[in-house]
Parts: C-alpha cells; structure tokens; sequence
C-alpha cells in the first residue's frame, strides 16, 4: 500500500488544492460538518470553518453558549467530515475537542473583520430570536458600546482544538469501487489500513 504516512501532512495538501480552485468553483474550501453529542448521546451537525490546521490537530471557533459549546461542555467527542466534490475526496476525522489558549483565542478574534466581532456580542446564539429587529438592536448597542476602540473578545467566545485520533481519506472511483485509507493514532505515530467502499 502506497500511501502518505503523514495524514495531516495529506490532509493539508489537499487543502490547499481546495484553496486552489476558483471561488465559482468552491467557495468556501475550508467549510466542514461538525458532529457533536450531548450528554445522553444525542447527535447534532452543523457547517463551521476550519480555522487552522496542523500536527496538534484541527482548530474551529464558537460562541461557548450556543447549542455546540453546551453540547462540548459535556461531550468532548466529536467528528468532523470535509467533503470536496470538485477534488472528488472526503476526510472524515474522529477525536476529542480541547479548549484553545486564550491567546490563541485572543489573536484568532482580533484577525476578525470589526462587524463579526461586533456580532459576537450581539447574538445569543442558538437562543430563540422573536423578531430579527431585536438582534438588529443588540449589534446598534453594541456598536455603540464599542464606538472608537477596539472590539475585545468576550468571554463566552472561544475555540476548540481536535487532535485526531481517526483520519478517513476517501477517495471516488469508478463503479463505488472507492479509495478509503484510515490512520489511526498510536503511540508511536500512525497505523495506516485500507477498507472496503
């Protein structure tokens, strides 16, 4: 079996092919479903963006308080699945979220364009919203609040890391006769085998 055996090393080169392509084509390269469970193993999934990748894993931000920040504080077991049709490929990773440092946290927000930093403060996220004016009123406050300084990152907004423990490369070939190459973490590095399609 001839195959990588670095899969984040994989995995980012194949990003950057992602990136690569025209924006007509992808337009978000870096979009991938985020499985989460809540305590008693119900599952939930929702689109985020990648926000950095490397061998400490795959890195995601959220306000704390929305559905998948209450979901992580008592499930740290998630899944994660980047589907590229135009490359033909999915990566599906398996492993446990860990919090970011607040530096990181920190550096990540300020990077933000001025109206989403704006905007974290403004929305109780996954909290019902009678009518869309009242969350147009809480991003005027809060630019109010804010006029003529810079927007600081609130406290219950942050990121996750995933350091994987599974990486499936999947890969479409003819007749469903697919390419599958599983890593699994060990303790002296990666176990790679290949599955049926």
């Amino acid at each position: 079996m001839n195959v990588p055996a670095d899969p984040i090393s994989r995995f980012i080169s194949l990003l950057d092919q992602a990136k690569a392509l025209p924006r007509d084509q992808l337009p978000e390269p870096t979009a991938f479903g985020l499985a989460t469970a809540s305590s008693e193993g119900a599952p939930s999934l929702r689109i985020v963006l990648l926000k950095g990748v490397d061998e400490r894993g795959f890195v995601f931000y959220t306000n704390l308080q929305s559905r998948k920040g209450r979901e992580l504080a008592q499930n740290r077991r998630v899944a994660l699945c980047f589907h590229w049709a135009q490359l033909e490929m999915q990566v599906r990773v398996e492993g446990a979220a860990e919090a970011v440092t607040d530096g990181e946290a920190d550096a990540y927000f300020a990077s933000r364009d001025r109206g989403s930093q704006v905007g974290a403060w403004a929305s109780t996220q996954s909290a019902t919203l009678a009518e869309r004016r009242d969350l147009e009123a809480r991003v005027a406050e809060y630019e109010r609040r804010f006029e003529g300084r810079p927007v600081p990152r609130p406290p219950h907004w942050s990121g996750f890391r995933v350091p994987p423990e599974r990486i499936e490369f999947w890969k479409n070939r003819a007749s469903r006769l697919h390419d599958r190459h599983v890593y699994t973490r060990r303790a002296d590095g990666w176990r790679v085998t290949m599955l049926y399609p």
